[in-house]
């Protein structure tokens, strides 16, 4: 008798502690814990932050070759650029203006190569001046003008050092180059030609220049367009380049336009590295066969990496990669379903669904914030998780959050924890920092998943922050590996 109240007592112990720990695991698959305190916290800090404390992490930006690959450093664009906001509410909006111009750009891109239009001539041609794996760094870039997440390399030989946005939406590599036209502001100098033995003009026969979807012939020599939709442009010659990754490595003859005439949000860095599906892309032009990235959180100065080449991790939680026949620029992930606190929503599977026209389906984009569902989608998000947060004191929306809270009087709070379910059975449940996020530095935290008209979904970087994702191209896999940073 004795015995049997023994072993009852253990049961119930292990009952308890598993108890416990299903609702204090930060990754469980019915609760998450958020850090309130942290959080607020990050809001202060990503206002003082002084470009001379990231100017130090070029010392340490080596580009570094191993058996596997090359590495890259990423950084933050609040850790490039001090933001300049009057608080952190003032950069919440500006954040989101511009991520709401982002989602329109890709959009309109997708619209167009469904409908059989290339990237629309917006740009008239008279205001074009005449004239094996890697892995690297990675800063966010979320606080002035366009672009999320950055990455120092150099261009040229000898190699002139500068910060490129890192964009999974593009496959055109460009950076501004003199004689400018017109140039917006970046933190270091014009790109100069003249300075580079390695600068090399591509003529109009050559593969890269058929490849574009706008280009146009001058004497021979190809000149490019790319327009995002936002009225951000860049326009100039298609020329091949050599792209170094600190001291150590390089790679030569990459295509990448020479932009005379810029304009739109792409304030602070130099240009763009297109790491979209596309033949002009930077992986494809590598002949990579696969990349990875971990995106640093937006309000912090560290850095992460982008690496090429580099296997993904055993514990990743992989899905099936896809892509569009009309558009092989985006990354398609098989997206099947939701769920909230471990329960599947009930969401019919063609609101994730990629039809045969090249409509719907689920992106994964590197330079969208917020993740977009179609709106049948969202509101089934949005309402499981209300039903889950009765306990917490509501707010007013915020710009396009339309479920907020005020948790100015708490340290910390349990919340359900949002999962993505794919095609493979697999399951990836989110941090609630991932998903519950601050917009002003008063305690005003919203769900940081919004709707959209589009038949188009995207997960976003804000959903992505944390965790490394991999672009397994060889097998058509993505990864997730949560705290790879």
């Amino acid at each position: 008798m004795a015995a049997r109240g023994f072993l009852f007592c253990c049961v119930l112990l292990a009952f308890s502690f598993s108890l416990v720990l299903s609702r204090s695991s930060p990754l469980s698959s019915q609760a998450s814990v958020l850090d309130v305190s942290l959080s607020n916290q990050k809001t202060l800090d990503v206002l003082s932050f002084e470009p001379q404390t990231i100017r130090n992490y070029d010392l340490e930006q080596q580009g570094v070759e191993s058996a596997s690959g090359f590495t890259l450093q990423l950084h933050s664009r609040a850790s490039v650029h001090k933001p300049t906001h009057k608080d952190y509410r003032a950069l919440t909006y500006a954040r989101l203006e511009r991520d709401s111009a982002r989602v329109r750009s890709l959009q309109t891109r997708l619209d167009l190569a469904i409908t059989g239009i290339a990237n629309s001539d917006l740009i008239p041609q008279e205001t074009v001046l005449e004239s094996e794996a890697l892995e690297v760094p990675v800063i966010s870039g979320t606080s002035q003008g366009s672009g999320e997440y950055f990455s120092r390399v150099g261009i040229g030989r000898p190699p002139s050092q500068v910060y490129m946005v890192l964009d999974t939406g593009s496959d055109v590599n460009w950076l501004q180059c003199a004689p400018c036209a017109d140039c917006y502001q970046q933190a270091d100098p014009i790109f100069e030609p003249a300075s580079s033995s390695s600068y090399s003009p591509l003529t109009c026969d050559t593969h890269q220049c058929k490849s574009l979807d706008v280009s146009e012939c001058r004497n021979d020599t190809c000149l490019y367009e790319v327009s995002y939709g936002d009225g951000s442009y860049t326009v100039g010659d298609l020329v091949t380049e050599t792209v170094t990754f600190g001291d150590s490595a390089s790679v030569n003859n990459i295509a990448i336009g020479c932009g005379h005439n810029n304009e739109g949000l792409f304030v602070g860095a130099a240009g763009l590295i297109g790491l979209g599906g596309g033949s002009l892309s930077f992986p494809s032009q590598i002949n990579a066969t696969s990349y990875s990235y971990c995106l640093v959180d937006r309000d912090s100065d560290s850095a992460s990496t982008l690496e090429f080449n580099s296997a993904t991790p055993p514990n990743a939680v992989t899905a099936p990669l896809l892509r569009n026949h009309k558009l092989d620029t985006f990354y398609y992930v098989d997206l099947t379903g939701l769920s909230v606190a471990g329960n599947l929503l009930s969401i019919p599977p063609s609101s994730f669904r990629l039809d045969d026209n090249g409509e719907g389906g689920v992106i994964v984009d590197s330079g969208t914030a917020v993740t977009r569902l179609r709106t049948e989608a969202y509101n089934s998000l949005r309402d499981a998780f209300v039903q889950g947060t009765k306990n917490l004191p509501s707010t007013n929306g915020v710009a396009l959050f339309d479920t907020c809270y005020d948790l100015s009087s708490k340290k910390s709070v349990e919340v359900p924890t949002v999962s993505f379910h794919f095609s493979n059975g697999k399951e990836l449940p989110l941090p609630a920092k991932n998903y519950l996020i601050p917009v002003d530095s008063a305690g005003t935290y919203c769900f940081a998943f919004a709707p959209t008209s589009s038949s188009l979904s995207i997960i976003g970087n804000v959903q992505q922050q944390g965790t490394r994702v991999s672009y397994d191209l060889a097998n058509s896999l993505i990864g997730f590996t949560p705290n790879k940073c």
